[in-house]
């Protein structure tokens, strides 16, 4: 009875090792999930380092335990299971720590061996298998299971084989009294057989395990990662993007949809969307009929597109299905919302453009083919006029006059509405104001007025037409001098600017309200007596066919400044 429990006792020393793997691999495996490196070859190698430590201290436990507990079975059969531990981490742990252990074998067996010798030192501790098994560890890693139990269980039973047939070849047997023995001794092979197969058990089934835990991390991972760049990719797409499942539920959505979600809801956020139906989130958007564009898709159809409106908004809405895997089964629907609001209204006022241009076509031809008529009815009442008394040539002078007029609006009206290219070539904007300013300087005097001319110096050549810049000039100048009553000054000047040339034309009259200013350039807007209205809309229709602009810049009281801006560039063809 007290060989039974002596045996029990080193079986369950010697299997301390195996039961606490799964313990030591699980928190080594912990720690590198927890510090997750790049590359899997680093992250076999820390957590092979961090287990192997503590496999190394258990199976060094186990085997001083198996050492100090070490009884002579019957005074004959030594009952040491210490190899079991010290074989398998030799086998398993690293070159250093196999090595290191198997000197501490050596180290400890005179210590608390029963007969030390030199022989039993040798044949006890197995130490003839220890190059052997150190050498053919790397083969054994690479072994499959079934390998690795021959492998373990046959260095471990030749060494308890070795250590339990020497002392029985040492004395002479009986029937009587060595029997026992000889069974004892079986059993101990046997058990040692039992110790390296649990070990093997335990450290492959905790490894295989941990490897399947690894490759599932290593598939979550893979697949929230593949889920953050799918989002990052919604996110980033302009349009409302929405995932549905089959029941109508919210599965994900854009950041371009929950703004427009917080345009009826300003403190939500992309949680309090998810989960919920698709109706309930839409009940503010008044787009119910997606719901059963959403039903259609669901039963089977195709993509499909609808337009819809909502309030002052205009969307087009798309739904696909969702198939699963690679059958025909629909397990959701994803809806795509775009707001085409200023499509529609560039739309509209494309249209409405192309109206006034079609108008403007056909009222320059018919002002082109009034100017006609107009002619021969100057002619005749010049000839009326030679014939009538002179007490009449006050009413003619006043006809002629405004036939005149109405033939100056008519060829400012065409100016404008031909809106034609015209032949540019590089030329000088110095050397065209130069020209003028005689002409200028002299309707300034009749007035009672001066000009300033300031031009700078480094402005270049530019490309443009001479006559329609003229005519600009003339423009602007004359109408600074009659927005000047009596004495004023007319300043003109040019000015080079980073982007471009600007022509300033200033005058100290009476300045323009705020409310007036942005009808300035339309035609037929006027606020002289005398006045056609399209003296400004000419100006501004050269200065863009030239690819600049014109801006006002005016206070009541304190005059007002046209900046003419021309840009640097090669030509305008």
């Amino acid at each position: 009875m007290d060989a039974v429990k002596e045996i029990l006792l080193q079986v369950l020393i010697a299997s301390l090792p195996a039961c606490l793997f799964p313990l030591c691999y699980e928190k080594s495996f912990n720690y590198w999930s927890r510090n997750w490196e790049s590359e899997r070859q680093e992250e076999r190698r820390g957590t092979k380092e961090s287990y192997s430590t503590g496999f190394m201290l258990t199976c060094m436990i186990s085997m001083l335990l198996c050492s100090l507990f070490s009884v002579q079975l019957w005074g004959v059969i030594p009952l040491n299971f210490g190899i079991v531990p010290l074989f398998a981490l030799m086998l398993y742990g690293r070159l250093r720590d196999g090595i290191a252990l198997a000197l501490l074998q050596l180290i400890i067996y005179p210590i608390f061996a029963v007969n030390y010798t030199i022989t039993g030192l040798i044949l006890e501790t197995g130490v003839l298998l220890y190059p052997i098994i150190l050498l053919a560890s790397n083969r054994f890693k690479n072994s499959d299971r079934y390998g690795k139990i021959m492998v373990i269980s046959l260095y471990s039973v030749i060494g308890e084989l070795i250590s339990t047939i020497f002392p029985l070849l040492n004395r002479s047997l009986n029937f009587e009294s060595d029997v026992t023995i000889i069974f004892a001794a079986i059993a101990n092979i046997v058990t040692t057989l039992l110790i390296a197969s649990l070990f093997i058990y335990m450290i492959e089934g905790t490894m295989e395990k941990e490897k399947l835990r690894l490759q599932v991390m290593q598939l979550s991972r893979k697949y929230f990662r593949e889920a953050e760049k799918l989002q990052q990719m919604m996110d980033a797409a302009p349009l409302s993007v929405i995932l549905l499942d089959q029941q109508h539920g919210i599965v994900s959505i854009n950041d371009t949809f929950l703004q427009l979600y917080r345009i009826e809801h300003p403190s939500a956020i992309r949680d309090d969307v998810l989960k919920q139906k698709l109706d309930s989130v839409l009940e503010g958007f008044q787009l119910e009929s997606i719901i059963t564009q959403v039903e259609k898709t669901l039963e089977g159809e195709s993509k499909s597109n609808i337009l819809l409106h909502n309030g002052d908004k205009t969307y087009i809405t798309s739904t696909s299905p969702i198939k699963k895997g690679y059958t025909d089964e629909t397990i959701g629907v994803v809806i795509i919302l775009q707001d085409i609001t200023e499509l529609e209204t560039l739309r509209k006022e494309l249209n409405h453009v192309e109206r006034l241009s079609l108008v403007g076509q056909m009222a320059a031809g018919i002002t082109h083919e009034i100017r006609n008529p107009m002619s021969v009815v100057r002619g005749f009442l010049q000839l009326m006029k030679e014939q009538s008394p002179s007490s009449l040539d006050h009413y003619y002078r006043i006809v002629m006059e405004e036939l005149d007029r109405a033939n100056c609006i008519i060829n400012d009206f065409l100016a404008i509405a031909q809106n034609q290219v015209v032949n540019m070539e590089r030329c000088s904007l110095h050397d065209i104001i130069k020209e003028l300013t005689p002409l200028l300087w002299a309707d300034a005097n009749l007035r009672g007025q001066s000009i300033e001319v300031g031009l700078d110096e480094q402005v270049p050549s530019l490309f443009l037409n001479t006559k329609e810049i003229k005519q600009v000039i003339l423009n602007l100048a004359r109408n600074g001098m009659e927005a000047m009553d009596g004495k004023g000054q007319l300043t003109l000047q040019t000015k080079l600017t980073p982007s471009g040339v600007e022509m300033i034309v200033k005058d100290t009259g009476m300045g323009i309200p705020s409310a007036l200013k942005e009808k300035l350039f339309e035609p037929f807007y006027t606020t002289k007596v005398q006045g056609t209205g399209l003296g400004l809309a000419l100006c501004l229709s050269i200065v863009e066919r030239h690819g600049g602009n014109i801006t006002v810049e005016s206070e009541e009281g304190s005059g007002t400044a046209v900046i003419v801006f021309f840009p640097i560039t090669e030509s305008f063809l």
